[in-house]
């Protein structure tokens, strides 16, 4: 297994990243914590995860170990793919996902896209005894709400979302306070979705 990778920020975007690594370019699938968290410089440093499947190698990146540990406890409840589980470390921070979990806080796991009851009850069944200590991750706002608008915009729409009804949701954070930075927008907005 592949467990990080160091070398040359190649592109940024809120849901991938690719990283060059002695001359060969990979493409992760981040969250927008990991987004939020890279660095501007070219040097970066990355855990990973290799997801096998018949018809797909796919390789994520996460920003800290204990976000790496959270994606592949979620992973392995049943009904809770990589897809499911980049959407919950998307839109929340690794600390409120385990204190969710340790309270048996099934309202916080069931709002997250793809969740259904019966899958928030296997999460909190599964995993409330091996969630044990919570971390912190610092937010990093960006700039231009334009820009970050259509990042949003492109996020939500490869996290599956409806561009039209997604289009609507951020315009009316937006509304609210201009300022947001592009995890904020997206944060907010797969709440209300």
């Amino acid at each position: 297994m592949i467990t990080h990778i160091r070398g040359k920020l190649v592109e940024k975007n809120p849901t991938y990243v690719v990283v060059e690594a002695n001359g060969i370019g990979y493409w992760l699938n981040i969250s927008l914590n990991t987004f939020s968290e890279l660095p501007d410089e070219e040097a970066v440093f990355l855990y990973t995860f290799l997801s096998v499947r018949e018809d797909a190698h796919t390789l994520y990146g996460f920003i800290s170990k204990i976000e790496r540990e959270i994606f592949k406890l979620l992973i392995s409840v049943s009904g809770v793919g990589p897809s499911i589980a980049r959407t919950m470390i998307s839109s929340m921070t690794t600390d409120e996902i385990q204190h969710a979990i340790a309270s048996g806080d099934i309202a916080v796991i069931q709002s997250v896209k793809g969740i259904g009851l019966k899958t928030a009850q296997r999460v909190l069944i599964d995993l409330k005894d091996k969630i044990s200590k919570t971390y912190a991750i610092d937010e990093v706002s960006l700039s231009e709400s334009n820009t970050n608008k259509n990042e949003a915009l492109t996020a939500l729409e490869v996290l599956g979302f409806n561009k039209k009804q997604s289009e609507k949701v951020i315009d009316k954070i937006l509304k609210e306070d201009k300022a947001l930075s592009v995890e904020a927008i997206i944060k907010t907005a797969l709440k209300n979705l």
